[in-house]
């Protein structure tokens, strides 16, 4: 019974990673083009993809990298856009946080933010999943999406020069956060941290390499959690 239901968790996982095909393969093609037009060569475009696995931070990476900014503006900058993957291993711990430590690393290394939003998504609507269960589906997840991202990339960095720029690969990255955050936005929290999101990233658009995105996330941040605590006195009120 056991290996039936985390089976069923990984395969309901699999059907619920399937549509991010559609953005993930774009994206990861996009990927592979700018990183071989800023210069690198194709082990390096792979290594950044395999290793980091993470597309906002390589795009930011990659832009400062073109716009010489200094090393650790660069690493920094990588990390900033990547904290909000501490942030998901934090609200994802207290469902798979009692799983054996070699599965609770694969899922960190597959953090994707496809496979947290399903996943959260899914253990807050059905909280009599086991912890195996939960695994199985998370892994489900990531199965249709992370080797796509690697094989894309490979596309991108082998034939990116012959893509037209018709196709436009670049939609791919908006879509892919609208498709994840708006179904997120269940709180009045949520929606005044994103709201102050847009407006400091776009008010501080102007600061050099890219900085205004982690005044706008840092800002996000501490919005979100006052909000919540606003909202918890005023419901206890």
């Amino acid at each position: 019974m056991a290996a039936s239901t985390t089976n069923s968790a990984y395969w309901k996982g699999f059907r619920d990673g399937i549509p991010f095909i559609l953005v993930v393969t774009p994206f990861a093609l996009l990927f592979g083009v700018v990183a071989t037009e800023s210069g690198l060569n194709l082990v390096e475009t792979m290594g950044f993809s395999i290793v980091v696995i993470a597309g906002a931070s390589q795009f930011t990476a990659l832009q400062l990298m073109n716009d010489n900014a200094p090393t650790l503006i660069v690493i920094l900058s990588a990390l900033a856009v990547n904290l909000r993957m501490a942030m998901y291993s934090a609200s994802l711990t207290p469902y798979v946080g009692k799983a054996p430590i070699w599965k609770r690393a694969f899922i960190a290394y597959f953090m994707v933010d496809q496979a947290y939003a399903m996943s959260i998504v899914t253990y807050e609507t059905r909280p009599e999943m086991s912890v195996a269960a939960r695994v199985s589906y998370y892994f489900g997840v990531v199965t249709p999406i992370v080797p796509l991202w690697y094989l894309f990339t490979l596309v991108g960095a082998m034939v990116g020069q012959s893509i037209p720029p018709e196709m436009a690969l670049d939609f791919a990255v908006p879509i892919t956060f609208i498709a994840m955050i708006g179904p997120m936005l269940r709180t009045p929290a949520h929606v005044a941290a994103a709201v102050v999101s847009v407006a400091l990233a776009i008010g501080f658009a102007w600061v050099p390499y890219n900085l205004g995105l982690i005044i706008a996330a840092l800002g996000a941040m501490v919005t979100g959690a006052q909000a919540e605590l606003w909202f918890a006195r005023k419901a206890g009120s």
